[in-house]
């Protein structure tokens, strides 16, 4: 079954719009977390596998969590969450945002929206050179996702950016990590641009 909101689910993209309750900060300190500074959106586009994440209500018991972003213009992205509540075998929730850049200079700092005229912040802070992975935040540390071209990328890689994140005063305790598909192939296609063809 598919379940199509406008104010639910889960990603970078969409918890950041806050139409729940705030969780706590994930930094320590005051001082926002650094960005990658440029980010080409050219290359950002396309399929991401949520790896792991801050606990919020938005994706409360999402499981197979995904996120499409597709390049609409010079300062405009698409974004399509999916998530399977409850596992992998539970009902689809699918959430249509957009995504705009407030400031053209600086590509690693957007801001999404699900619902209305509401924007919350994207910012990436940290992103593989080849883009195969990406770990993304906000101004006050209170949302964090690590995301991947793979489902199940491998372990070493993961703790390798859990440290990174400790290094640079993130709280990864209680971090939760949902489940995911053994493949890209395993995983449904619904929702996604090229299953509406």
């Amino acid at each position: 079954m598919r379940r199509e909101i406008s104010c639910l689910l889960l990603l970078p993209a969409l918890a950041l719009t806050a139409c729940m309750e705030s969780p706590r900060d994930q930094l320590a300190g005051d001082t926002p977390p650094q960005t990658v500074g440029t980010v080409d959106l050219d290359r950002y586009a396309g399929l991401w596998f949520e790896i792991f994440r801050a606990d919020h209500s938005f994706e409360r018991d999402c499981d197979g969590v995904t996120a499409f972003y597709e390049r609409q213009g010079e300062d405009r992205v698409r974004v399509i969450n999916r998530c399977w509540q409850g596992g992998l075998e539970g009902e689809l929730d699918i959430a249509n945002g957009r995504a705009r850049l407030p400031d053209p200079s600086d590509t690693s700092r957007l801001e999404v929206s699900f619902f209305g005229p509401f924007y919350g912040d994207y910012w990436v802070i940290d992103l593989a050179e080849d883009y195969s992975w990406a770990l993304v935040s906000e101004p006050a540390g209170r949302y964090l996702w690590m995301l991947s071209r793979t489902p199940r990328p491998d372990p070493a890689l993961i703790e390798a950016r859990l440290q990174s994140l400790r290094d640079r005063g993130f709280d990864t305790d209680g971090l939760i990590f949902p489940e995911q598909w053994e493949s890209v192939a395993a995983m449904p296609r619904e929702g996604l641009p090229d299953a509406e063809r």
